[in-house]
């Protein structure tokens, strides 16, 4: 068997099983031949294959069908998935007759392991062979993987394959993928490699294409430390600019030896080496590429999406976010980590929670735990203890577990964080039950969390120690799901009227009453979002005077990056009387105005029925731009329009709306208009009226933009103030 490159720093100890290197080398005697594919399910109908029933549709499907959880795994654009109208449709699919001339099948299959499921086959219309998927109790992953049926002994023999399903119950489908004889197995190879950990982070070549993606174990001690997928580069696949090295804090064990885990891996497959080193990421970083935002938050390397456990320490704020360090695809969900003093410079701390047995580190919020209420400080002179609720997402991983809650802590100021031994804290509830937000509630002595429930369904759970929960309430309909957030806001700054917001994950809010037990509504759904990329949102906890929210900038594009998705500017958020009633504002917190660099001179062009406003020392290095614009209520007109390099926003004043990119949003012009435009690489932030309006929205710039700083269209004047911006990013290496 051909062993994988050397691995620089690490000590080889023990190679792949005997069996499977026996195996290899009889097989390695004759040449290999081509597979010869049997199906793989990617074209638009069944070809010759006979289907009977409804389970299978009326063609291959080409992914997810509705009502399924994701489905991942598959080869190509489509798969055999008997899912179509939900598990309660039955049906067969059987394959022409085919002459086996190889060893082997391989296939890839997944979905339901329950009775009445089964893809086999047949000779002589006898199972020769039979495999399901391997889901049978709630929860479970609809992920594909790789099976392989020894069929040496039937060579010569004609065969016919057939997917059953006959099943109605849950997980009453199965997945079957990329069916091909072979001469070489797809599954039951595994590839193990003993290392000795000689500093902290562990380095793996990852790719960004189409290579095959690997579940993969380290283990030390025989116990499992991480699992995670992710597309390992080959030896013959050097690096590109936008692929990166992975990373892996070894810290915890630094003197043992761990054992790398690749599972069902080919039996000849030749892997990159595998690096040691003393800095995260191998020190790489420049912050500088093609498409990184330069003064909104993006990880260094890899996927980000949801904000997590935002707490406010000592003069530190701390951001923890969703984070796929194997990749820039979403999945993997672990707990990233940052640091900054002032909401804007940000040092990466590498990841801060793991996914485990009970599953993947979907998300939550953290809290500061002033009086121990937990009970996990034991120095009184140490530092209060930071405590974090998550949510276990189970069937993002294989074992399965529906998802629940779980509680995680930091002892030294947030550089550490300690899953709490007695997780789950809040066992599973109904449906997708996520996203926990805690606080403290002064009144009662106690924690609150806001949890999302199923549907557009959320409630509120009390605890003393934030390890066990009573419900208190249910706030239901709030026309949106996931991500809530809970907190009270002066109105007017008015520290004696006051208002409490519950938050949804679109942007979505009530205005209520709370006293500790239940929330009142006074308000119905109202909206601080019309579209764009704009979802997820967050608000520090411990941010004394002030609360402060971040939110993921969810479908943004980066072509070619070694990252993915990025966050707004940190925004303010407050109450304001207006003629609809009390409304919350979202507004850039004032730190953002000391990223201003140089304020832009402006000459004025008339053109064409528009004006044009250039930059009197030319258009260079305008990418990065904060502006604040002001137009009297006698200088609107019915309707007009506004480009700041080129980023059109149409105002129809009759309508009282503003339109970004097809986003409409409304927007009132009772006295004027003012507007906050914050535009970094590749994206654009819109706050009118102080915020009583706003716009998040990315786009991928390009790569010679000849657009002036501003041009308007149907006004006669305008009040402008631009100022160029300075990127917050100072790692170089």
């Amino acid at each position: 068997m051909k062993l994988w490159s050397t691995i620089c720093a690490a000590t080889l100890l023990l190679a792949s099983a005997s069996a499977a290197t026996l195996e290899a080398e009889d097989a390695a005697k004759a040449p290999r031949r081509d597979d010869v594919v049997v199906m793989n399910f990617d074209e638009d109908d069944y070809g010759d294959w006979t289907i009977e029933g409804e389970a299978f549709g009326a063609a291959p499907a080409k992914g997810t069908l509705p009502g399924q959880m994701t489905v991942s795994g598959f080869a190509g654009s489509g798969l055999a998935n008997t899912f179509y109208q939900g598990d309660k449709t039955q049906g067969k699919a059987t394959s022409p007759e085919f002459v086996i001339e190889r060893s082997y099948v391989n296939f890839l299959i997944g979905g339901g392991g329950v009775p009445g499921l089964s893809f086999d086959l047949l000779i002589d219309g006898e199972v020769a062979r039979t495999a399901t998927g391997p889901n049978l109790n709630p929860g479970g992953s609809e992920a594909l993987d790789w099976a392989t049926w020894d069929v040496s002994e039937l060579q010569g023999k004609k065969c016919v394959f057939r997917i059953v399903d006959e099943a109605t119950g849950g997980w009453g489908h199965i997945n079957v993928d990329q069916i091909a004889f072979s001469d070489k197995r797809r599954a039951g190879m595994q590839h193990e490699r003993e290392m000795v950990v000689e500093k902290p982070y562990l380095l793996f070549p990852v790719k960004q294409d189409d290579t095959r993606s690997y579940w993969i174990k380290i283990e030390v001690d025989g116990v499992v430390v991480r699992e995670f997928t992710t597309r390992l580069a080959l030896a013959t696949q050097p690096l590109s600019p936008a692929d990166y090295n992975a990373c892996v804090d070894m810290s915890p064990w630094l003197g043992k030896t761990c054992k790398f885990v690749v599972e069902k891996a080919d039996e000849d497959i030749d892997f990159a080496p595998i690096t040691f080193s003393d800095e995260l990421y191998g020190g790489a970083a420049s912050y500088d590429e093609k498409y990184r935002p330069q003064f909104h938050f993006s990880p260094r390397f890899g996927w980000t999406n949801d904000p997590n456990g935002l707490v406010y320490y000592n003069g530190e704020y701390h951001l923890f976010f969703q984070h796929n360090p194997f990749g820039v695809i979403w999945g993997n969900m672990t707990w990233g980590h940052a640091t900054s003093p002032d909401l804007l410079h940000w040092t990466e701390r590498g990841d801060a929670i793991y996914p485990d047995e009970l599953g993947t580190i979907f998300s939550g919020s953290g809290a500061v735990d002033v009086n121990n209420t937990t009970g996990f400080q034991t120095d009184p002179n140490g530092p209060a203890p930071l405590v974090f609720m998550y949510t276990y997402n189970g069937p993002s991983m294989r074992y399965g577990n529906p998802a629940s809650q779980a509680l995680a802590y930091s002892l030294d100021s947030g550089k550490t964080l300690t899953k709490y031994e007695g997780n789950p804290t809040l066992p599973h509830i109904v449906g997708g039950n996520r996203d926990p937000k805690i606080f403290w509630y002064e009144p009662t002595q106690r924690w609150i969390v806001a949890l999302y429930l199923d549907g557009e369904d959320y409630a509120l759970f009390e605890s003393k120690d934030l390890k066990s929960w009573t419900e208190l309430c249910r706030i239901e309909k709030l026309g949106c799901s996931e991500c809530p957030d809970i907190f009270e806001l002066p109105i007017d700054g008015d520290d004696n009227n006051r208002l409490w917001v519950f938050w949804g994950g679109d942007g979505k809010y009530l205005l209520g009453k709370f006293d500790g037990k239940t929330f009142t509504r006074v308000t119905e759904p109202l909206n601080t979002k019309w579209g764009g990329n704009d979802y997820a949102a967050q608000s520090y906890s411990d941010t004394p005077g002030r609360r402060v929210q971040f939110s993921w900038m969810s479908g943004g594009e980066y072509p070619g990056m070694p990252f993915n998705q990025q966050f707004t500017v940190p925004r303010e958020l407050s109450l304001a009387t207006t003629p609809d009633g009390v409304r919350l504002r979202i507004y850039p917190v004032e730190e953002v105005a000391t990223l201003r660099d140089e304020e832009v001179e402006l000459e004025r062009e008339p053109k064409d029925g528009a004006a044009i406003y250039r930059a009197t020392k030319g258009e260079t290095n305008l990418d990065l731009l904060d502006v604040e614009l002001e137009i009297g209520q006698g200088d609107l007109p019915k309707q007009f329009s506004i480009s700041l390099r080129g980023k059109k926003i149409k105002f129809d004043v009759a309508a009282q709306t503003m339109t970004y990119d097809g986003i409409v949003a409304p927007c009132a012009f009772g006295n004027g208009l003012s507007l906050r435009l914050i535009l970094d690489r590749t994206s654009i932030e819109i706050f009118a009226n102080g915020g009583l309006s706003q716009i998040s929205a990315c786009f991928v710039p390009e790569d010679e933009n000849a657009a002036p700083v501003l041009e308007t269209r149907g006004l006669t004047e305008l009040d402008a103030k631009v100022w160029t911006m300075k990127s917050v990013w100072n790692v170089k290496n």
